[in-house]
């Protein structure tokens, strides 16, 4: 016991220091603020499909909700339904047991819908690739209007593949 309180005393009080600003993340958070606001009377609507990933992107999807980023605060919100959702995004390579699963959750997302495929597995298939458990990327089953590649992309990739795709939808 001793010894911890010895500790404690020489190391003194860590905390986490606070983020210093970004500016990119002013800028992005901006233009998602506008063009939501602009082509989807203030507000997008994303259904999150896990079409068998490691969960190292939903972290950083799970990120963008905290007060850092504050998706919600830009007018953007998941549902659970993919009948309202305005985009889905996708994580993971899409393992041969969710092939069918994500192609109704496409089909059932109303017109015009969006598609990001996020990280490497989402964009190419990354390390699983395409074999007798895996349909690999998700182009090969539903068709994708952006991918953002890391592995896993940071949070605020994910915005900026976010904006892409609301760019690319109104071109």
């Amino acid at each position: 016991m001793y010894q911890l309180l010895k500790q404690i005393v020489t190391t003194g009080i860590k905390t986490e220091a606070p983020p210093e600003a970004d500016e990119a993340l002013r800028v992005a958070a901006q233009r998602l603020r506008a063009d939501i606001l602009e082509h989807f009377a203030g507000a997008l609507t994303i259904r999150h499909v896990d079409a068998g990933s490691c969960n190292g992107c939903e972290l950083e999807i799970n990120a963008l909700n905290n007060p850092y980023y504050n998706l919600e605060g830009l007018g953007i919100k998941f549902v659970a339904s993919p009948r309202h959702a305005d985009m889905l995004l996708v994580t993971g390579p899409v393992s041969r047991n969710m092939e069918v699963a994500l192609k109704r959750t496409y089909d059932a997302t109303p017109e015009p819908k969006l598609v990001v495929a996020i990280g490497d597995c989402g964009c190419t298939g990354g390390i699983f690739g395409e074999s007798y458990a895996s349909c690999g990327r998700v182009s090969n089953v539903i068709p994708v209007d952006v991918a953002v590649p890391g592995c896993p992309p940071p949070p605020l990739a994910i915005m900026q593949g976010i904006l892409t795709a609301i760019s690319v939808s109104r071109a």
